[in-house]
């Protein structure tokens, strides 16, 4: 096998490749900055960190931990992989030792961030033998063991979703949490932006709203990739003042990073059309693939992830390589199959990974060598999120950038500074969008009626859009109060993401006479477009004709097919 440095000069005097090559950055090594705290840690927390083989921390993370010892809300926007989930997990637990009764709520984007941070903390705290439990509690926790979640001390981790529609409308079962909540973590806060962002900060009023009716005040630490107003952001998604640990105190060590930006050679010189990201996505993996170095191709549709590693297994079995030593990874998945990629490719045992941006967060899958990103992604922030997939702490990776005819990637291949000069985007959210909003005033006057002049988060006299809500018949007013007239929560009907939570399972008979296996899902607003009667659906490389599409039960039937065509819906 051909080490990466190697592969990398090879490249290079490879002049096929180098004319289309628009840009090659290195960006060098850093060495790594310690930090020291002003209090000693518990010893319990320090043999912990030590069996997890840290034994120092860094600076970034010593001035977040002081921070918070200080009372302040932190937020820590620093790189991909620098230990962030340190600079919350040291002061929680210190907490609870200190004081047993306290409570943490750990907020992920996503269920298999919430899963993986939940595996990452209980690992720390078998490690040091500590007396404080972790807890998930999503749509995943068996009902048998919701009710000894609900009265479970120590740290619980779950997904806005799950908060808006699972926790705050039961808050009375849940009042040992808000009578002692002490802490609230917000992990991967760059996700919260636009639509979901803003319904997220209202998840988070109201959240505050209740603590406040439970007699509690939480500390909030939250961490982000770097994005250009990290605390203005989080200012702006908790209503609270922060202080911001950024990159200029990152004291986490990095590997020398080569980034290459590449142009596929114009194939129609009239059009000024460029030849497929996807194939020239597959010939850099297969460079390095074929090597054995460890690789994570990105891809911006699902289409296109099974596409991909489609070509990549065929090109690999071709050249006698082992080909299921590379999969894919993306949503529709079901969840213990990711999981177990996540495994092999933490272990190494899965030495490729075809995804989508399900794994531009912040998942552990250790660190890989080599980053393939097909297309521009849509941001700055998240190039160096998908980048940041492949560096260790010592040692070289690269990250390759394949450009599409896509017009915003073709500025940015004429204007190559942009991606390497510009800082990355703000994130921006409005909690105050009436539309969204209103829907949150339902949700928590269900939870606790409104009193005439109480105000909510920062927004103010919120009394004129409660007497609108009155006169539709949404709320009712007696003795100064707003009080929800119906039966059921309205959480439930209002969904935090612009996609619907019900989805569609795809159900395949693998040979005549077998049961059916499910084999992954679609979300229901999407299945006329993927699982229609006749279409192709592609899975881990695999290819199954839809045989019909039951929209009562929720199911899509699926055979294997050995064809040489995908579909595409005509909409």
């Amino acid at each position: 096998m051909m080490p990466l440095p190697e592969i990398l000069a090879g490249l290079r005097l490879n002049q096929d490749f180098m004319c289309n090559v628009v840009a090659w950055e290195r960006l060098p090594s850093v060495e790594s900055r310690k930090g020291t705290l002003p209090f000693p840690l518990p010893s319990g927390i320090a043999a912990a960190l030590a069996a997890r083989d840290v034994t120092s921390l860094f600076s970034h993370q010593t001035a977040a931990i002081t921070a918070v010892s200080q009372g302040h809300n932190v937020v820590t926007a620093t790189a991909t992989a620098s230990g962030k989930s340190l600079s919350y997990t040291i002061p929680v637990l210190q907490r609870i030792l200190e004081r047993p009764s306290a409570r943490a709520l750990y907020l992920f984007p996503t269920k298999a961030l919430a899963h993986d941070q939940l595996a990452e903390t209980n690992a720390l705290i078998r490690a040091g033998n500590l007396p404080v439990a972790a807890h998930g509690y999503d749509g995943d926790t068996p009902r048998g063991q919701r009710s000894k979640v609900r009265q479970a001390d120590g740290i619980l981790i779950t997904n806005p979703d799950m908060l808006h529609a699972g926790i705050l409308p039961y808050h009375t079962s849940w009042r040992s949490l808000f009578s002692n909540l002490d802490f609230v973590v917000l992990d991967e806060i760059h996700a919260y932006r636009g639509i979901f962002g803003s319904h997220v900060a209202n998840v988070l009023r109201r959240l505050r709203r209740l603590c406040a009716f439970y007699g509690s005040d939480p500390q909030f630490i939250c961490c982000s990739a770097t994005i250009a107003n990290p605390k203005e952001h989080a200012e702006r998604l908790v209503e609270r003042p922060f202080t911001l640990i950024d990159e200029s105190q990152n004291g986490a060590p990095r590997g020398e990073k080569q980034f290459i930006l590449y142009n596929p050679p114009i194939v129609d010189e009239e059009l000024g059309l460029r030849g497929s990201s996807v194939l020239a996505a597959r010939d850099a993996a297969l460079a390095f693939l074929a090597e054995g170095v460890q690789t994570i191709v990105f891809a911006r549709a699902r289409q296109t992830v099974e596409l991909l590693l489609t070509y990549l297994r065929d090109e690999l079995a071709y050249m006698g390589k082992e080909a299921t030593a590379v999969t894919g990874y993306r949503g529709g998945y079901l969840p213990l199959e990711r999981r177990e990629i996540e495994q092999g490719l933490r272990s190494g045992d899965v030495r490729g990974v075809v995804a989508t941006n399900a794994l531009e967060l912040g998942i552990d899958i250790g660190q890989l060598d080599a980053s393939i990103i097909t297309g521009y992604p849509g941001s700055i922030a998240s190039v160096w999120q998908q980048a940041g997939r492949a560096g260790r702490r010592a040692g070289l990776s690269v990250s390759i950038l394949i450009a599409s005819n896509n017009p915003l990637d073709q500025y940015i291949c004429n204007h190559p500074r942009y991606l390497f000069g510009q800082s990355p985007e703000h994130a921006l959210i409005n909690p105050d969008n009436l539309r969204i909003m209103v829907k949150h005033l339902l949700c928590a006057a269900y939870e606790l009626p409104f009193k005439e002049g109480e105000e909510y988060g920062r927004y103010g006299d919120i009394d004129p859009l409660l007497d609108v809500l009155e006169e539709e018949g949404a709320l009712h007013k007696t003795r100064q109060q707003y009080h929800w007239l119906g039966d059921a929560p309205p959480a439930t009907a209002v969904s935090l993401r612009t996609s619907g939570d019900d989805t569609v399972l795809i159900q395949a008979v693998e040979a005549p006479g077998d049961p059916p296996r499910v084999i992954g899902e679609v979300d229901l607003d999407t299945a006329p477009v993927t699982v229609y009667e006749g279409a192709i659906y592609m899975h881990q490389a695999h290819t199954y004709l839809v045989d019909a599409l039951d929209w009562d039960g929720r199911i899509a039937a699926v055979r294997p097919v050995e064809v040489d065509y995908y579909t595409r819906a005509s909409v």
